[in-house]
């Protein structure tokens, strides 16, 4: 069976996005699926109109001036994108095409898909609108946000069948009139073959000068939802009892040189380390040096709905877990279980369950070998991606 993937970007980019495409693509091949991909002028510019990359033939949709104007704009990059489809459809002959968000994506492939007689899957992610409302582009109360939520809401209801990557963004989809029938959960999940416990990275230890400190650690992104302001607040106060610990914060962002700057007024320099980005292959020498990993997202819708990759990772790992108490993180963990959770925003909550995890211990071991299980019964990319086989199999009989 062939699956004709639309795609925002892939690689090279660096992404949460491009990581979960590139699992389900290595995962369905495995399954016996042939999987074929088209990006989106978003992917930049191109050197070629097609490439293989990892057995799996990519087509790109060149870049072109599409102007600034908005939804001019838009309505421009869909409809060059709706041709790149096309052509590859009478290429290619999918038997489905499976459209990822944004909707920029999920109007072209549908539209290509229903010209040509092909049903046609819609996976979202996360809903576009509610991370702009954290980027502070627009309000929930704007006409673009009105807009947007309506269009998708749309194509849920025109959409074959629809995935998405986790139970409260199949709650919301059911709110808008959609059957649960129609809406699988894809989750997030863990490769097992880059993820597991590994030995202490002496090399990064003595890098960092983290040898013998307690080492608290956030890795991923450094948006304004993730909270990492409120942890380096609380890490301020846990340094009043426990002189030896550290933080390290691995990654980049737009909030990155703020968290710098706080970090400098609240007088954390070398207390507080920023590794910067780090490739995706040495990830874990950066989790194997860390005691525990804190994951303070604030309470917004996106936090609400969306569930994280990065804990998961953690949890692969065998680290401790921290997370705030917002919808999305408390699908992976089950408080004092396989992690530990505090109540979103509270700071000197956090402070305190970052220290008593440091000095009572917690049954950290127990902690760590529940948190590796929970993610071996429940977030291996092998069995949630069979979900799509019976998806796929029922829209073609």
């Amino acid at each position: 069976m062939k699956i004709l993937h639309i795609l925002d970007h892939y690689k090279p980019h660096f992404s949460g996005y491009v990581f979960r495409t590139s699992y389900i693509l290595k995962y369905q091949r495995e399954l016996g699926l042939d999987p074929v991909v088209v990006t989106s002028p978003k992917q930049g510019d191109v050197k070629t109109d097609m490439q293989e990359m990892d057995n799996v033939r990519i087509y790109h949709t060149r870049q072109n001036n599409f102007g600034v104007l908005p939804f001019i704009k838009e309505a421009k990059l869909m409809k060059a994108l709706q041709k790149r489809i096309e052509e590859v459809i009478e290429k290619e002959k999918p038997h489905i095409v499976h459209a990822h968000s944004p909707s920029l994506n999920g109007i072209p492939a549908l539209r290509a898909g229903r010209k040509h007689g092909v049903p046609v899957v819609y996976e979202v992610r996360a809903f576009w609108e509610d991370a702009a409302v954290d980027h502070g582009t627009f309000s929930e109360r704007s006409l673009k946000y009105k807009v947007s939520r309506f269009i998708e809401t749309n194509l849920f209801r025109k959409a074959d069948a629809v995935f998405t990557i986790c139970e409260g963004l199949k709650r919301d989809i059911i709110s808008r009139g959609i059957s649960g029938e129609r809406v699988t959960v894809i989750p997030n999940c863990v490769d097992a073959d880059s993820f597991f416990p590994v030995s202490y990275d002496m090399e990064i230890a003595g890098k960092y000068d983290l040898r013998n400190k307690i080492v608290y650690g956030f890795i991923g992104s450094f948006y304004k939802y993730e909270g990492v302001d409120l942890l380096i607040e609380s890490f301020a106060e846990v340094l009043r009892d426990i002189k030896d610990a550290r933080l390290l914060l691995v990654g980049d962002g737009e909030e990155k040189e703020k968290l710098i700057e706080k970090t400098r007024i609240l007088g954390l320099d070398g207390k507080i380390i920023f590794t910067g980005k780090v490739p995706h292959e040495e990830v874990k020498k950066y989790y194997s040096v860390v005691d525990v990993l804190v994951y303070p997202r604030k309470r917004i819708r996106l936090t609400e709905l969306v569930t994280p990759l990065k804990p998961l990772e953690a949890m692969a790992m065998g680290k401790v877990v921290v997370g705030s108490d917002v919808g999305g993180i408390m699908e992976l963990i089950t408080d004092g279980k396989d992690g530990f959770l505090f109540k979103a925003g509270d700071t000197d909550a956090l402070s305190r369950l970052m220290r008593r995890i440091a000095v009572n211990g917690e049954n950290l071991q127990g902690i760590s070998k529940t948190a590796i299980e929970t993610v071996k019964k429940k977030h291996q990319w092998e069995s949630a991606v069979k979900r799509c086989l019976p998806v796929y199999e029922g829209l073609l009989k």
